[in-house]
């Protein structure tokens, strides 16, 4: 890869938690940033503190709101026209499975909240950012995942019954794990790894605190994981793997069930073609 100071970074959900932290470690290495929030007003809070901070004039704000795919489709678009070249793209953003007992949700586009948020606007900004990734090669895709994982039930998949907050997250983790596999193929040779992991376990972070789960691992845990894959040279040749942290691990089985993949990638593409409409 190329040097830290030449680095182009996307952090999608930087401005809390695990990608809050990852930013101003890219930031402090040197890295242009590129922190990814829903709301203008805290991603600038978090540019100018990341700034203050670490004294690098190379942290750029970008806006959407991941739940709705056409606002994934502008973040797509903004950072093309801001960028001429993407050396590595963290899908962090996430939510967590809610308090216990909560409603299920839909996206604006009438998704189940967690697999749209989670797992389709990754999906779906990665895919739409690929040509500016192979341009930059040698580039990186980076899932911030979780080992909370559930194997998706296709015959519902969007949960309309008999509905889990914690296995929503946990289904839309496990298709987060089987797209970097299948990306990850798609790419190979191409000169763009994608990877993905899970950063440590019950970090203290709000998505933790609202599932009312005591906090275990820490954030600064989660950012030496996930800055070992977007930066380790070590991992250059590294691609369609699942780290639990930072030894590679085997995820659940579906994510290793080509049919399983393909019905996933089908649906996907179905949910994005009916959003737009």
């Amino acid at each position: 890869m190329r040097t830290p100071s030449q680095r182009c970074i996307l952090v999608t959900g930087a401005t809390s938690g695990l990608g809050r932290a990852l930013a101003h470690q890219l930031a402090k290495s040197g890295s242009r940033v590129l922190i990814h929030g829903r709301s203008a007003e805290l991603a600038e809070e978090t540019r100018a503190e990341i700034a203050a901070a670490t004294g690098s004039d190379r942290l750029d704000v970008v806006l959407a709101d991941l739940a709705e795919l056409r606002q994934v489709e502008r973040l797509a678009n903004d950072v093309q026209l801001r960028c001429d070249r993407l050396d590595v793209l963290v899908n962090n953003a996430g939510i967590g499975s809610g308090p216990p007992g909560g409603r299920r949700e839909e996206s604006p586009d009438g998704i189940e909240l967690r697999f749209a948020v989670n797992y389709l606007a990754g999906y779906h900004l990665t895919h739409l950012l690929q040509p500016l990734l192979l341009a930059s090669a040698p580039a990186r895709v980076v899932n911030v995942a979780s080992a909370g994982q559930h194997p998706i039930d296709f015959d519902d998949p969007m949960m309309t019954e008999n509905y889990i907050g914690a296995r929503a997250y946990a289904q839309s983790k496990l298709a987060q794990i089987m797209f970097t596999f299948d990306l990850a193929e798609e790419l190979r040779g191409h000169g763009v790894t994608v990877n993905a992991l899970h950063p440590a376990t019950y970090m203290n972070t709000a998505m933790v605190r609202e599932a009312g789960v005591s906090p275990l691992g820490t954030i600064a845990e989660g950012v030496e994981a996930t800055m070992r894959l977007v930066a380790d040279p070590g991992l250059d040749e590294v691609t369609g793997e699942y780290f639990h942290v930072t030894r590679a691990c085997r995820a659940l089985e579906q994510a290793y069930d080509e049919q399983g993949r393909t019905r996933l990638r089908e649906l996907s593409g179905k949910l994005i073609e009916q959003a737009r409409g």
